[in-house]
Formats: structure tokens, C-alpha cells, sequence
């Protein structure tokens, strides 16, 4: 094993023997950061970042283009090739929880130029989708009426979110925890809706089943006709799941500052695949159940003035088919706190994101810079000026500006997948190399190195194919080039840039540092005496006062990693 080449400074700060969880990471910080994020808000945010409002309505596009069976195909497929990258991201960010994440890891592990192009690929794709979500937000509210001040909205979610951000990260956790119980209840709601509905539980007393499956079919045509219609109605079907399903790089993100890492973390990591599996596959199925890819209606709200309000959501056109009242009022307020929520996350991983970066030497110093609550201070400026372009969907002709940029970075999320897959196969060689069993680590992946591939090919195939109809004849345009593909440019001219400018070199295997931060994470958890969290359950039981929260530390220590 390669020594690690940081030096560590551990100070001593009074012992205190008895601590209640919330106040752990107040005593154990590392990289300034404080570890306050437990089980139960991890779980919930892992949920909060993976669901937004594409699985709600945007899914409708999928089931337009595809038809029912190429969007449970696609669905299920995508499912499976981004599990692939969370199995790798989870066993690096068990073995290394950081600030920062894969981020940094590509930094110590793979080229600093490669680590320079992941964070402002990151960076710039979450301070950008802010200002898109307090607009998007503004627009669902027209669901029950449009005379509402869109700048009463744009700065009522500037305020809630910093706020939420600015005092302590338990308080972002805690808000995020009941903002994604809202979308797993709306989730529980639509697959309630769609069972009781299909049997015949509605209005019309109609068993309607697989009807929309057999009549107009399972598989629409796109862009031309026949089979091969047909297949690209799939691709369009999955390019629209490759933009619901997420998940992995928000996880990544808040292991710096999660209570006891190595748990926590890798149980969130290993309840990943459930999620894709019971949300995204089961809202595939049950948006091609509810209503047919040929309904005018829904054609009509997708393509028209509703298509960002919950009225172009396939489960409230399907509502509205079957005469049902209330429940899509229910659902719309839903998606307002899934919205809201989706921007509140996207405000925390840019502020995590830019001090991490700024710890390598990818940005200003000066970002590094915390205040007594853990919080980086200066970074939170950057993403709360981003949410004051929200202000531009005051007139119409600016609000186009929002929408630009947030089309501009569509590339950023498969960049950000492809990142971490070669990431994890220079870990693999690394350990390899460096004679470290991977039965030693935390959380070992499955079906190692070959899931790793597997995902980096998979998620190469999406980027180059996803912008494919550009190319074809008739259908080129110039606009829609280039929020297809601008980001890959800029990746590249990151990249590349900062290995001309800075001459950095590829991190040879036996000189890839799996040192690290491990003794910082190593004697925060050996301080750590006893269980503190017997799992999700466990936190929720002792944060409603059903089991007592107490549990000893050992030392209180300050580890500061600001060199490494």
C-alpha cells in the first residue's frame, strides 16, 4: 500500500462521555464538515435525490414515443445498467466516505485533470438545474390558478432554501427527510390508484386491465414507421429513463457528513437496488397500465401549455378519463413538494461540491472556509445568486434563458455515471496492485471488475446515442445539437485544459493513495462506542421518543484533513 503523503494533525478538545446522536458530528468533524446526517435522513434523502418529477410526468414522454412495453423495457433496463454504477460507487464511497465524493476520488486515484472535469461537470449541472426547479415550481402552481406573483415563489424558495442550507446540515437532512415522505407517499398513491382503477375500482366501474397494452399495443413507432419505429420508440423510451433514474452521485455526496459512514452509508448504498427496482420499474408498469400512449389528452398537455404542471402527468389525465375528482389536486400538491424538494438538494450538492473542489486546488481557496456549524460558507453563496436567475420567468422571453441553461447540461448526468465507473476500475487496479483483498473492504461490489466495464459501457452508449435523431434526414437542428452535447465539449476542454495547463499525470496503480483520509474515518468511528443506530426503524423509533438515544464516546477529536 502506498503511504499516504497528507499529514494528519488530531487535536484534543474536551471528552465528553455522553452524547446524544444529533450532537456527534459537532465533535467529530473532518474536513470542517460535521457529521450529523443519520440513518434515517439518509435514507430518506437517497430516495429525495434518486425521485423527482420525472417519474411523475415527464415519464409521459417515454410512453408516448415508446408505448407501454418499450418504456417497462427501457425502464427495467436502465434500472439494471445504473445498478451497475451504484454497486461501484458503493463499494468506493464505504471504503472512503469524503467530502466530495467520486469527485475526489478521481482527483487522488485516477489524474487531478480528470477530478478538475468531474466536479465543474457536477458543479455546473446542479447550480444550474436551481433556478429550472423554482421555475418549474412557479408553473405546477398554475395547476389550481395563474394570477399567483412568480416573484413572490421565486423568493419565497431563495429564502426556504437558504434557510434550510445556512445553519446546520442536520437541518437540511431533517427538512429532506420529510420532503422525499412526501414523494414516497405519492408514489404509494399512484400505485394504489392504478390497482384499485385497473380491477375496476373507478367511477365507470371499468376492469380495464392490460387493455391499453393489446389496444393501440405495447410498442408505439417513432420518427418512422415499422419495426424500426418500433425500436425507436424503445431508445426514446430509455433516453426518457436515462433522466429519471439517478441515485448514486447523491449518496456520494453526503458521505462526509453522515454519523457513523461505513454503516449508514453502505446500508443506503444496498437499498438503492430496491428503489429501482419497486419505483422506477413499478412507475414504468403502472404509467402504461393507467392510460393508453395514443390518449389525445395527454398528447395534448405534454405538448401544450400543461406540460410542466401536474396536469400532464399520465396518472392525472387518467384520472380525469375515469371522472375522478380530488386526487389529482392531491397529486399536483405532491409534486410541489417534490419539486421543492429537488432544489433543495441540488443547492446542498453544489455548495458540498465546491468546497470539495476547492480543498484540490480545483477552485478558490477561499471556499474551503466553514462556519461553527459545519457549513461551507462562501460556497453558499454561489448556488443562492444561481437561484436568483429564477427571477428571469418573470417575463416570458427570459424564462427561455432558464430552460436553455438547464438543456444545456442534460449530458452532465451520464458524464458524471461514466466518471464513476473508470474511477472504480482504476480503484480495483489499485488494490489489486497494491495487495489489498477486497474481502477487507467495507462493502465489496458485486461481480467485480466486470460490473465496472459494464456500466462504462453502458453509459458511453447513452451519451454518444442519446442526441442520435439529429443526425437523422429532416430532423437536424442546431439547438437541439447542442443540449445534447454541449457538456461532453466542455468535458473535454476541462479536461484537457487543466492537463495542458497544469501537466498533470495519470495516478499509476502503486502510487494511487488508499490512505488517505482512512485514519481520520477510522478513529472518528473508533470513537464511536456502542450501536448508534440499529437501522432506519431504529432512528424514527428514538427521534418520536419510543427508545432512549444515548450512547458514549470515547474521545472527542478534531480531524482536520485540509492538506491531503
Amino acid at each position: 500500500m502506498a503511504a499516504s503523503s497528507s499529514k494528519v494533525e488530531e487535536k484534543s478538545i474536551p471528552v465528553q462521555e455522553t452524547q446524544d446522536e444529533d450532537d456527534i458530528g459537532d465533535v467529530v468533524s473532518i474536513s470542517h464538515l460535521h457529521r450529523t446526517l443519520n440513518h434515517r435522513q439518509i435514507q430518506l434523502i437517497a430516495i429525495g435525490g434518486s425521485i423527482g418529477t420525472g417519474l411523475f410526468v415527464s415519464i409521459g414522454y417515454g410512453l408516448i414515443e415508446g408505448g407501454p412495453g418499450s418504456l417497462f423495457i427501457a425502464f427495467t433496463m436502465y434500472s439494471v445498467w445504473l445498478a451497475s454504477v451504484n454497486n461501484s460507487m458503493a463499494e468506493m464511497a464505504t471504503f472512503m466516505p469524503v467530502a466530495g465524493g467520486w469527485v475526489r476520488m478521481a482527483t487522488h486515484w485516477v489524474d487531478e485533470a480528470f477530478g478538475f472535469m468531474l466536479g465543474w461537470n457536477f458543479l455546473l449541472y446542479e447550480l444550474c438545474l436551481i433556478p429550472f426547479e423554482i421555475s418549474a415550481l412557479n408553473l405546477v402552481l398554475t395547476f389550481w390558478r395563474d394570477d399567483i406573483p412568480v416573484w413572490a415563489v421565486c423568493l419565497a424558495c431563495t429564502i426556504l432554501y437558504g434557510l434550510l442550507n445556512i445553519f446546520a446540515v442536520k437541518w437540511y437532512g431533517e427538512s429532506e427527510f420529510w420532503l422525499a415522505s412526501g414523494k414516497v407517499l405519492l408514489i404509494l398513491i399512484v400505485f394504489c390508484f392504478t390497482f384499485i382503477t385497473m380491477v375496476g375500482g373507478n367511477p365507470k366501474h371499468d376492469a380495464y386491465g392490460f387493455r391499453y397494452w393489446r389496444d393501440p399495443g405495447s410498442f408505439a413507432e417513432y420518427v418512422t414507421t415499422g419495426s424500426l419505429g418500433r425500436f425507436q420508440g424503445y431508445l426514446a423510451a430509455l433516453f426518457q429513463a436515462a433522466f429519471t433514474i439517478v441515485g448514486p452521485e447523491y449518496l456520494s455526496m453526503v458521505a462526509g457528513e453522515a454519523i457513523n459512514p461505513r454503516k449508514t452509508i453502505k446500508s443506503a448504498f444496498k437499498a438503492t437496488y430496491m428503489r429501482y427496482g419497486i419505483f422506477f420499474i413499478g412507475g414504468a408498469l403502472c404509467c402504461g397500465i393507467v392510460v393508453p400512449y395514443n390518449d389525445a389528452g395527454l398528447i395534448a398537455k405534454l405538448n401544450g401549455d400543461g406540460s410542466g404542471t401536474g396536469a400532464a402527468s399520465p396518472y392525472v389525465v387518467a384520472m380525469s378519463n375515469l371522472g375522478i375528482e380530488v386526487l389529482p389536486d392531491i397529486t399536483n400538491a405532491l409534486l410541489v413538494t417534490s419539486i421543492f424538494s429537488a432544489g433543495n438538494s441540488y443547492v446542498y450538492c453544489s455548495m458540498r461540491s465546491l468546497y470539495a473542489m476547492s480543498m484540490d486546488g480545483h477552485a478558490p481557496q477561499f471556499f474551503t472556509k466553514c462556519n461553527k456549524n459545519g457549513v461551507p460558507i462562501y460556497a453558499f453563496v454561489v448556488p443562492m445568486l444561481f437561484s436568483l436567475l429564477s427571477f428571469l420567468s418573470i417575463s416570458s422571453g427570459s424564462a427561455k434563458v432558464i430552460t436553455w441553461l438547464a438543456n444545456l447540461t442534460q449530458a452532465s448526468q451520464m458524464i458524471n455515471y461514466i466518471g464513476m465507473s473508470i474511477v472504480y476500475l482504476f480503484f480495483y487496479r489499485a488494490l489489486k496492485v497494491q495487495g489489498i483483498s477486497r474481502n477487507t473492504l467495507p462493502y465489496k461490489g458485486y461481480l467485480q471488475p466486470f460490473c465496472g466495464w459494464f456500466g462504462l459501457c453502458t453509459m458511453v452508449f447513452t451519451v454518444i446515442m442519446y442526441g442520435y435523431t439529429t443526425f437523422l434526414p429532416g430532423w437536424w437542428n442546431t439547438g437541439t445539437f447542442f443540449s445534447y452535447y454541449t457538456m461532453v465539449f466542455v468535458a473535454l476542454v476541462t479536461y484537457s485544459g487543466w492537463k495542458v495547463a497544469k501537466k498533470s499525470k495519470r495516478v499509476k496503480a502503486h502510487e494511487a493513495d488508499l490512505v488517505w483520509e482512512r485514519p481520520l474515518i477510522d478513529a472518528y468511528e473508533a470513537s464511536l462506542v456502542g450501536d448508534l443506530s440499529k437501522g432506519f426503524w431504529d432512528d424514527c423509533a428514538k427521534d418520536l421518543g419510543l427508545r432512549k438515544r444515548r450512547h458514549v464516546v470515547e474521545d472527542s477529536i478534531e480531524m482536520n484533513s485540509m492538506g491531503s
